[in-house]
């Protein structure tokens, strides 16, 4: 028995990587129906057809919404009957959100509102919120509204009955292989025999699998309380070792070409920020935060403060373990991108 076990869900902006990881990990379970929203229509014709050849008999769990989450009434068809929604829809590129800016505010942030505001008119239990690194001490507008779309996430959260509907967040950092990540990039320029373009070589990232995300999720919903934040202790490499590590894996003599920081970009990015750490719970492979429930009373505040604060300090990729680069090699071969596009690459 699953702990979805006649249970359905909603995966908003259900399409991408992270959809399509939940649908692999769960159609075949006992789960009663996995709902897919997004806008893409050609998306969603090509998940449908590939999900019907690959799961031929579990397909039929399989259902599709078109819809935006800036449009609530769009949002609240999809939703009846729901009893758990992951939030994975939103606009993730940072230089496009750096030169529209108020687009990222419209789905990052409003259809965050619009999600929470359906799903506890709807009933809905369990909505879990996937937000990113980049929302910790953000410096450009992809990362400055998945913050303030956490602002929100943790006001719902003090005023929804949580016995009624639990509002949580998950932050993580690049996925390895997901759509529009760099690794796909590298790839296809060492198929069209192009230099490897690399912003600076001594920029760090978080490293972890489309599994692993996952998995952080499923921590979350398993265990977290309205409001929490979750992450997970995830390694980091810098950009070189990545790049180095791909060209060794296809045996590929394609230079390493440094083109410069990107709009808004940063060199080491944060998981967890001092501030954050003060209240983090250590969970074994992840870090809790609870969300500070205080009420606007600030009187009390002058005879009863808050002395107690964790020893952790910020939690970032240049403080966190870095992988070797036989690490790294070792990692991309756990995923099953890189695996199809070596076994093609050696095919040629």
């Amino acid at each position: 028995m699953s702990i979805f076990k006649d249970k359905t869900l909603l995966i908003t902006g259900g399409t991408g990587s992270f959809g399509n990881a939940v649908l692999n990990k769960f159609l075949e379970t006992d789960i009663k129906e996995i709902r897919i929203f997004s806008r893409d229509e050609l998306k969603q014709d090509n998940m449908r057809h590939e999900y019907q050849a690959k799961y031929t008999e579990a397909s039929n769990k399989l259902r599709f919404y078109i819809g935006d989450v800036r449009n609530i009434d769009s949002i609240k068809n999809a939703m009846r009957g729901v009893d758990y929604i992951f939030h994975a829809a939103a606009l993730k590129q940072v230089p496009s959100c750096e030169f529209f800016p108020i687009e990222a505010v419209q789905t990052n942030v409003i259809g965050t509102e619009n999600v929470l505001n359906a799903a506890i008119e709807c009933g809905v239990k369990k909505v879990i919120c996937l937000s990113t690194d980049k929302a910790a001490y953000p410096v450009n507008a992809m990362g400055t509204s998945k913050a303030m779309m956490e602002k929100v996430i943790i006001a719902k959260s003090r005023t929804v009955d949580s016995n009624k509907t639990t509002i949580m967040c998950t932050r993580y950092g690049n996925v390895l292989a997901s759509r529009g990540s760099v690794i796909p990039l590298f790839i296809n320029q060492i198929k069209e025999g192009k230099p490897l373009t690399v912003t600076d070589p001594n920029m760090t990232r978080f490293v972890m699998t489309l599994e692993e995300a996952v998995d952080l999720v499923l921590f979350a919903f398993e265990n977290g309380i309205s409001g929490d934040i979750f992450v997970q202790k995830a390694p980091a490499c810098t950009i070189e070792i990545l790049a180095q590590a791909i060209k060794d894996l296809f045996h590929a003599t394609n230079e390493i070409k440094v083109i410069g920081i990107r709009h808004g970009e940063k060199m080491y990015e944060t998981l967890l920020t001092n501030e954050e750490c003060a209240q983090a719970i250590d969970r074994g492979h992840f870090y809790q935060v609870s969300a500070d429930k205080r009420d606007l009373n600030y009187d009390k505040y002058f005879i009863d403060g808050d002395i107690h604060r964790n020893v952790l300090t910020e939690f970032n990729s240049n403080n966190t373990d870095l992988m070797s680069l036989e690490e790294v090699k070792a990692k991309l071969l756990t995923v099953p991108f890189v695996k199809e596009e070596l076994a093609a690459w050696e095919k040629r």
